[in-house]
């Protein structure tokens, strides 16, 4: 990958992606100049012995303690003597103090975000820190040194102070690190990666672990992951619309234009492109006939007793159809799979106003974390071009750590990402279920021995991580739990929220995955039953396609020429019909699933094919295959 190049203005998600995942970074010239001003200035400013919060103070609740000549307690007998002037002592003392998060180590990927993030950020030149320690941590950035960062201790104001702290600890040689993909002392990374330790100067303790990377971090890369995911619900979604013929007027264009809520358009317009050139979509209710369980004696060819199904209508008597005889003269009086009405269910008809929500609560995040990418987040902020009487009008203390805004962000993302999760749900449910499914077999097996679950137990899992997920929505930003004695009395939990949204993406994908598994085995059933019928209709007159309708008369019944009449019309539209199938992109996708899981004929073992249909999901690969068609 090409070098990034940071200046502290330009940094996006899709570049801070690509730093996560490996991309060394390279210091804008004019940038570090900037850098240099502050530093420069910071260091005047104590020379001149200047009151400087977090440069010549203590911090939070120490912030009105001044720091003398030397530590007091140097003048004791036996005393043991850091080397350290205070101002050093001061900074040293915060990243090693606050170095104490605990849990498992985040992943590397976040942690290199969090150092991009932090490089980016101290180059706007706001922050006091020098030029060589700048230098240093881009330095243990592309050298592969990743921090070891445990997941649990941050507030998220002031900023991500705990595991920030531990990013920087190693840059002193301290706390512990991964290099090579071995963990080690951070002392020992750096020297097997030919770097030195850092002493640090002014303030650059506070400008290292004084910010928001954590959050921002976590949160962009769970927007990265989310962005395909939405992806792959619409198209989950398409592939279930073709499974049961869905109605496709609930998509249209002219529909969405009266509400035109971005995401509902943009979800509207795929499922469109998604669905095109599907012929079971939007097809005749009359055409699909319902699942009835095999019998040795449901088909009379060899070729037709290979099918996994026997398929059946009722026809409506001619006394039944009073007060809707027009209905009748559209529509043939048979009831298959599916029935006479022109609109779908909601998780299927309201896919874009959910999907579509869904997408405009992410888009919203984004731009508030696009905004964060290039934003100073360390406190007291440099000023040192600003024309002032007083010093304090140059480092003003503010409160950019506070990471409101993104734990906000991430709260519409957390309570979002379980409606894509359940919508998604209940569409599986849809497909298993005889009650719900259109004619499709129960549990989309033929079962006609009796021993056989199919994918029941598919919908049990994808119902438990639904359910997991709706309890992890909760919003942490609203539960304040104040720091520092009560200097920091209200904090973001902003962390929290970022680490929260990563972890539920994840197990969204998982939903997605399954529903994509049961979507495959019930277009394979409506599309081979619809075409048996029009195979069946092809080679037949109408008293061999009667012998799958039933409420018929019975031969030489009165009405029985009326029956076979209209059988025979039925035969005719079914003859006349082209092979029914998907939508191009859903059958893509639909192929990229059969290629590494095969049709469930029997039931065996899922446990395989499920973890891969979750690889498949994970990796992209269903996607691609669509995107590549």
């Amino acid at each position: 990958m090409k070098p990034i190049l940071l200046d502290g203005a330009s940094l996006t998600r899709d570049k801070l992606v690509e730093i996560a995942f490996g991309a060394s970074v390279e210091l804008d010239k004019g940038a570090l100049k900037a850098v240099a001003r502050a530093a420069d200035f910071l260091a005047e400013q104590v020379r001149r012995e200047e009151p400087i919060y977090g440069v010549s103070t203590g911090f939070g609740s120490n912030a009105d303690k001044l720091l003398g000549a030397h530590p007091l307690r140097d003048e004791l007998p036996g005393a043991v003597k850091s080397g350290r002037s205070l101002h050093e002592e001061l900074q040293y003392n915060l990243i090693v103090t606050h170095a104490v998060c605990v849990g498992e180590p985040m992943a590397p990927e976040i942690v290199r975000a969090m150092l991009g993030i932090r490089i980016n950020t101290l180059l706007k030149g706001h922050s006091g820190i020098r030029v060589e320690t700048l230098q240093a941590l881009a330095a243990m950035l592309n050298a592969g040194i990743v921090p070891v960062v445990p997941s649990l201790g941050s507030v998220g104001a002031s900023g991500d102070l705990a595991p920030l702290s531990h990013l920087a600890i190693v840059l002193l040689g301290g706390g512990e690190a991964f290099y090579d993909g071995e963990r080690m002392p951070g002392a020992e990374a750096l020297k097997r990666a030919g770097l030195s330790p850092v002493s640090l100067s002014y303030k650059e303790g506070l400008a290292l672990n004084n910010g928001t990377a954590q959050m921002l971090a976590m949160g962009v890369l769970a927007t990265y992951r989310l962005d395909q995911l939405l992806d792959t619900a619409d198209l989950a979604a398409a592939m279930t619309i073709d499974a049961f013929a869905g109605r496709l007027g609930a998509f249209a264009e002219e529909v969405h234009a009266l509400r035109p809520h971005p995401g509902q358009v943009h979800v509207a317009a795929r499922l469109r492109d998604l669905l095109d050139g599907s012929t079971l979509a939007d097809i005749p209710y009359h055409l699909v006939p319902r699942f009835r369980t095999w019998l040795p004696d449901s088909w009379d060819t060899p070729e037709a007793q290979a099918l996994r199904f026997d398929i059946g209508w009722d026809w409506v008597p001619t006394g039944q159809r009073h007060g809707r005889e027009k209905f009748y003269q559209r529509f043939m009086p048979f009831r298959g799979g599916k029935k006479h009405q022109p609109q779908d269910s909601y998780s299927l008809r309201c896919i874009p106003q959910v999907h579509g929500a869904v997408r405009d609560a992410v888009e919203q995040a984004k731009r508030v974390l696009e905004i964060e990418l290039n934003a100073v987040t360390d406190n007291p902020l440099v000023f040192p071009d600003r024309e002032a009487e007083h010093v304090e009008e140059q480092v003003i203390s503010a409160g950019h750590f506070h990471g409101m805004p993104l734990a906000l962000a991430m709260s519409y993302v957390k309570a979002a990402i379980p409606t894509v999760a359940s919508i998604s749900e209940r569409r599986l449910n849809k497909l298993v279920d005889p009650a719900t499914n259109d004619g499709l077999p129960a549990f989309l097996i033929g079962n006609e021995d009796g021993t056989e679950s199919g994918h029941m137990i598919v919908q049990y899992t994808a119902a438990a991580i639904v359910n997991d997920l709706a309890s992890r929505a909760h919003p942490a930003s609203v539960f304040s739990v104040p720091t520092s004695a009560n200097a920091e009395d209200h904090v973001s939990m902003g962390a929290n929220e970022a680490r929260h949204v990563l972890a539920m993406v994840q197990d969204l994908g998982k939903v997605l995955a399954l529903e994509l598994y049961t979507a495959a085995q019930a277009l394979d059933l409506r599309r081979d039953m619809i075409n048996a019928a029009r195979a069946l209709s092809v080679r037949t007159d109408a008293e061999g396609l009667a012998t799958k309708v039933s409420g018929g008369p019975s031969p030489g019944a009165e009405g029985r020429d009326v029956f076979l009449a209209e059988v025979d019309a039925l035969r005719a539209a079914l003859a006349a019909s082209e092979a029914f199938h998907p939508g191009h992109a859903v059958a893509a996708a639909h192929a990229a699933i059969r290629a590494k899981i095969p049709f469930l004929d029997r039931d065996r073992a899922l446990d395989g094919e499920v973890a891969t249909a979750v690889r498949l999901v994970e990796s992209g690969e269903i996607l691609a295959a669509v995107r590549n068609r």
